[in-house]
């Protein structure tokens, strides 16, 4: 059986690159517009179903794919056939498989989608078993059952917070249609657990806190990436730390022992004798924490630092030093 193609880009205005975040702002913008309670003209309802039927598609990223690989060439009015090796099991009403990827399908009869949807998502597949209501009949009432969307939003911490750990208070907004068409927005707040060591781009997630599911499917989960804010003092690569260390020009030429405050508190650092400008001393361990291995390393960048103002006394000793001394930066 063949059904036209319909183009879920073309009912919600939008091309086929659009981000989630245009899709939505479409999607509110139409729902607005064709809602039944809103709009009392006839094709009302059905434009609205159709747009419903667009945007739960395009909203969630899996769908989205499967629907994507009918190709960007397809047009309004084309027939649909599913590519080679699309595969689709069905649960009806006496029992049967799970669809793909956590969803259910459980079809009584023609229900609120398009014949498209169907068949692109479980339900012409088995068009002919519908009897009518019974005792071990199909409901005339089509059921739609689908896992909620995994969502996904960035939190920033500072290092402190992501080599230490912390739990950190959060107010996430959402905003969804109401029945008379207006948009509200609600809040939700979290005391989100961050792990000692976690890093830049790793995601912490919170199940069950993403989009909500369909026809009672389980909601999706919510997952907060990972961003770190800069440092004054250190910069962080991999698990590794820097951090520049001033030291005089007599502390790099005799040596010394200077103190150092790290992150995981004060140590002294030995600066060997001839340390050079921009040369990097490794303190083994005191990286950021690993929970899987052992963690990074800190690398002490030193930086010589010379007097801006000598005094009278420091000046007289520079100059003894310059009459005295036969090392010459600039031939190595």
């Amino acid at each position: 059986m063949a059904v036209k193609f319909r183009d879920y880009y073309e009912i919600l205005a939008v091309k086929r690159g659009a981000s989630q975040d245009e899709i939505q702002r479409a999607y509110r913008k139409l729902a607005r517009k064709y809602h039944p309670d809103v709009n009392k003209a006839k094709d009302a309802e059905d434009k609205f179903k159709e747009i419903n039927e667009a945007y739960e598609v395009l909203k969630d990223p899996e769908k989205r794919k499967m629907y994507d690989q009918l190709g960007p060439e397809w047009r309004s009015g084309q027939e649909f056939r599913p590519p080679p090796g699309w595969d689709f099991q069905y649960r009806g009403a006496g029992g049967g498989a799970a669809g793909p990827r956590g969803q259910e399908f459980n079809w009584g009869g023609t229900g609120g989608f398009s014949d498209f949807f169907e068949s692109l998502f479980g339900g012409a597949g088995f068009q002919e078993g519908f009897r009518g209501g019974g005792r071990g009949g199909f409901g005339r009432q089509a059921v739609f059952r689908q896992a909620g969307a995994d969502q996904e939003t960035t939190l920033r911490i500072s290092l402190e917070e992501a080599f230490n750990g912390t739990t950190k208070p959060i107010v996430l907004q959402s905003q969804s249609i109401t029945p008379d068409g207006q948009v509200q927005t609600q809040e939700k707040r979290y005391d989100v657990k961050i792990p000692p060591g976690i890093l830049p781009g790793q995601r912490v997630r919170l199940s069950g806190q993403g989009g909500a599911g369909a026809g009672g499917g389980r909601p999706g989960d919510l997952y907060l990436k990972i961003e770190i804010e800069p440092h004054p003092v250190f910069t962080l690569k991999g698990r590794d730390l820097y951090m520049d260390v001033p030291v005089a020009p007599w502390e790099a030429v005799l040596g010394a022992e200077i103190n150092v405050e790290t992150l995981s508190g004060a140590i002294t650092l030995k600066v060997p004798q001839g340390t050079q400008c921009g040369q990097k001393l490794r303190i083994r361990g005191r990286g950021m924490p690993n929970p899987k291995g052992p963690p990074g390393d800190l690398y002490a960048v030193i930086m010589i630092r010379v007097p801006t103002k000598p005094s009278p006394k420091e000046r007289e000793l520079m100059e003894q030093l310059r009459q005295i001394s036969g090392f010459n930066p600039r031939q190595g």
